[in-house]
């Protein structure tokens, strides 16, 4: 398992310790992404665990609407590659 899903996984257990319903997914070759649905009666102690834990993520955001409530989203990009061949076979040196 790549390490940005194993991140990925480690922030959505903590989430649902939290008592959040989580998602993780593979987004590309280049990122994996948890997302939650975050409920109105959310706790402010909860909030705060909850922003600690999306902290350890490359991008996080809250994407809420009227009509389809609050969904908080974390994104965790996988490491760049450490060989000479990073822009592929026409760009090595």
């Amino acid at each position: 398992m790549p390490a940005s899903r194993m991140s990925a996984e480690a922030i959505a257990a903590r989430l649902s310790a939290v008592g959040l319903t989580t998602r993780v997914e593979e987004r590309d070759r280049c990122t994996s992404s948890v997302e939650a649905e975050v409920p109105q009666s959310l706790s402010v102690e909860s909030w705060r665990e909850v922003l600690e834990v999306v902290a350890e993520a490359d991008r996080f955001g809250l994407h809420a609407t009227s009509l389809n409530g609050r969904t908080l989203w974390a994104v965790v990009r996988k490491a760049a590659p450490t060989t000479g061949d990073v822009g592929g076979p026409s760009h090595q040196r």
